[in-house]
């Protein structure tokens, strides 16, 4: 019997895995099975980050693995495209008819090739069902490349060119911090263990601020909110600049031995007084003096200032410059001196994860396929074949994501999906919006019922997952379906032989204790407490870099500046009001919103809306309101609540289009714009009106 292989167990045992979610938490996560059924889920107390809680969406896993609309056969579509009319067939045929359709597409040519595309993201963080066994299938079709953005690549971006990768202090020592800014992060709402640091620090007498457009869950439990406007953030972080060098409140010593271009940002920095960083955030001179202070003295006390940043911020025109801005001010003060000081986005740069040998590359060989963007596929799906884009997508194959529902400017994504000439495949749990738009569906397994191993973006250890039940029906894990399509296409490399815990052994090699992971779930990395203490940042200069060569070389500010957004808001302007789309607090992104239990609580989508706006519209909590731009319109009830600021409303999201009121939801009016670095999506820089349903023009 191999790793790959579900032992004969006891009627009644537990199996260690890990929560496949995009959250930065990668909770270790223990199933209780009896008779081969998994009975519940709950935290593994063993491990120092789950410290045995999950989130109320994950601890009712069960629910999605179980849940009686699970998809557990393959199924081929017999109505119109969008109808949600399928019918049963089995593996051979549908695997078949797939393999002759790329086939076809392939024996054209390499040019040709690039017709298929793969579209996928983080509907599982694992290795191994990601990108692995489904990379190596795409690489040698030479499929176009897709570039995965719709996320974090704007904040990935700009921590590179200034800590030099996806780094950071690490989680656990915010509950030494004195001091903790949560930026753009609700993190009650999606980081409830970084949570669970900051009320201990908080509980020793450390102060919390939040700094979020919206009057979040986080906002109310901590000591101060600043809400300032969306796509701000870099204005804020100048700011503060300029009051640390006017009052002093510096570093001098890190910032000669460990920074570069300290001379020019001290330059730029004095050119934001408060007074021009109030008018450009919507927030008071008062609060901008009092932030700094607050932040600065923590120097002058010697106790350590943290922040996390969470990707909300990054999803406005400027994204990449707040995230710079931002992660330069620890060098300021010298936070970095304290293991509880500095700044976290993401971790993942720490893992010496080995994707050359998991997604093997080398298959392409000789072929350079051209890279689409997953933000703009609403307008790449709609593209004709011309020299500079190449041929017109025909084949679409989509795992792990459901972008007519996530991705940005819906209503032409689901114009893409709906053609009749466009050949989709859905691997999926459920009929999603997505879905509805398939030739095929074909059922993928559940984290609990396969192998993979991960990684985190809040914390620096290593996870295993293991099944713990069966795979449930007819369903196959995204490797093995990778596999099955590579043999029916003839592939012979003996790479598609690998099983699911020889990739799980790939990923990390020698750097991790695989019989460690195997004996207990999880293992740490071996890291400093204080990663920058005397400086050594992975950058190409070694230090933090307020000035970079690198974005200078590319056409770019060299410096951490403020792009105003895409849409700016004008009470002249056909659409005043700016909107952000954060995430309802018991989905994530559009996993879950199918579980009963969790959509009960959310009750349906809704629209916040401040009191002095909606006056100005005559709406009251419950109205239902008409949310519409050029892009399109979006019909949900209004809520009247302090969670909006005035001139900003909050569409949470990301309801499936099928249970909105209009078969719509909030991506409806959301652009495909890009922000200024790492092309990512622009979610929350996005301008609107809204009206009461059925008012006069």
């Amino acid at each position: 019997m191999t790793e790959n292989t579900l032992a004969i167990s006891p009627a009644s045992h537990e199996v260690i895995g890990a929560c496949p979610h995009d959250c930065p938490d990668t909770c270790s996560m223990v199933t209780s099975v009896e008779n081969g059924v998994a009975i519940k889920v709950h935290g593994n107390p063993a491990h120092q980050h789950t410290d045995g809680a999950l989130c109320t969406k994950v601890s009712r896993y069960t629910k999605r693995s179980y849940h009686p609309e699970r998809i557990l056969h393959p199924l081929k579509r017999v109505g119109a495209k969008g109808s949600g009319q399928f019918e049963p067939v089995g593996w051979e045929q549908a695997l078949t008819d797939i393999a002759q359709k790329l086939r076809s597409i392939t024996d054209r040519g390499p040019q040709a090739a690039q017709a298929i595309l793969p579209y996928s993201y983080a509907g599982t963080m694992g290795l191994v069902q990601g990108e692995a066994m489904a990379a190596r299938f795409f690489h040698t079709l030479g499929a176009s490349l897709l570039d995965r953005t719709i996320c974090a690549t704007a904040g990935g971006a700009g921590l590179t060119h200034t800590l030099g990768g996806k780094l950071g202090m690490r989680v656990e020592f915010f509950a030494e911090a004195r001091l903790i800014l949560i930026w753009g992060s609700n993190s009650i709402a999606s980081n409830l263990h970084f949570w669970r640091y900051a009320q201990v620090a908080k509980r020793n007498g450390a102060k919390l601020i939040c700094i979020d457009p919206r009057r979040t869950e986080t906002a109310d439990k901590c000591h101060e909110h600043i809400a300032l406007l969306p796509g701000t953030d870099a204005a804020l972080a100048l700011g503060l600049m300029q009051q640390l060098i006017s009052n002093d409140w510096l570093d001098h010593d890190y910032l000669e031995r460990y920074t570069l271009g300290w001379d020019a940002l001290r330059a730029h920095a004095l050119q934001w007084p408060p007074e021009r960083v109030a008018s450009i955030c919507g927030i008071s001179v008062a609060q901008i003096t009092a932030l700094a202070r607050d932040y600065g003295s923590c120097l002058q006390r010697g106790e350590p200032a943290a922040i996390r940043m969470n990707y909300g911020l990054q999803r406005v025109r400027g994204g990449g410059n707040a995230v710079r801005a931002i992660a330069c001010l620890p060098a300021l003060i010298g936070a970095w001196r304290h293991r509880a000081g500095g700044v976290l986005l993401s971790s993942s740069g720490s893992f010496p994860v080995r994707r050359a040998a998991l997604e093997r590359p080398d298959l392409l060989a000789d072929r350079a396929p051209r890279t689409i963007n997953m933000s703009t596929i609403g307008d790449d799906l709609l593209r004709p074949a011309s020299s500079e884009f190449g041929p017109a997508i025909e084949a679409l194959i989509v795992y792990n994501s459901n972008p007519v529902a996530v991705a940005p400017d819906s209503g032409k994504v689901v114009a893409g999906f709906a053609r009749d000439d466009l050949f989709t495949v859905v691997l999926e749990h459920f009929q999603t919006d997505t879905a509805d738009y398939a030739d095929y569906i074909l059922p993928a397994t559940t984290q609990l019922e396969h192998w993979d191993v991960h990684l985190s973006y809040g914390h620096t250890d290593v996870l295993l997952n293991r099944p713990a039940i069966a795979p449930l029906g007819e369903a196959k894990p995204n490797s093995q379906i990778f596999r099955e399509l590579a043999a029916r296409m003839g592939f012979t490399d003996p790479c598609f032989l690998d099983d699911d815990a020889t990739l799980c052994r790939t990923a990390y090699g020698e750097a991790v204790d695989f019989e460690l992971l195997l004996r207990q779930g999880f293992a740490p990395l071996a890291l400093p407490e204080a990663p920058f203490a005397q400086g050594g940042f992975p950058t190409p200069s070694g230090r933090c870099e307020f000035e970079s060569a690198r974005l200078a070389d590319a056409g770019l500010d060299a410096l951490p500046c403020y792009l105003p957004n895409h849409e700016t808001p004008d009470q002249a302007a056909p659409y005043p009001l700016a909107m952000i789309s954060p995430p309802a607090r018991n989905f994530l992104n559009s996993t879950f919103v199918n579980v009963k239990s969790l959509r009960d609580i959310e009750r349906e989508p809704i629209l916040e809306i401040h009191a002095s706006d909606a006056l100005a519209r005559g709406i009251q909590t419950g109205d239902t309101v008409r949310t519409f731009n050029g892009r399109g319109e979006y019909r949900c009830k209004a809520v009247v609540s302090q969670r909006a600021r005035p001139g900003v409303v909050n569409g949470l999201g990301v309801w499936w289009r099928k249970l909105g009121l209009d078969g719509s939801n909030v991506n409806q009016l959301t652009s495909q714009a890009l922000t200024d670095m790492g092309r990512g999506p622009t979610f929350y820089d996005c301008l609107v009106q809204v009206e009461r349903d059925g008012a006069a023009p």
